[in-house]
């Protein structure tokens, strides 16, 4: 499946929010920077899953 790769902004967020210490000011403003991205991500999957669908159910429906 394309597309299907973690992009490489999470990956960097992820690096850098291993490197804090858990519970600290920046570990938590990552934490946070590092949902907004992931939560992008996901909505932008399911977007391309959706096109994906219809455009095969308009297919399969001129196939008829």
């Amino acid at each position: 499946m394309e597309g299907s790769h973690i992009p490489k902004d999470i990956l960097k967020i992820q690096k850098k929010l291993a490197s804090f210490e858990k519970d600290s000011r920046n570990y938590k403003k990552y934490t946070k920077i590092l949902a907004k991205h992931i939560k992008s991500f996901s909505m932008k999957q399911r977007v391309r899953a959706h096109i994906k669908t219809i455009e095969t159910v308009e297919k399969i429906q001129e196939e008829k």
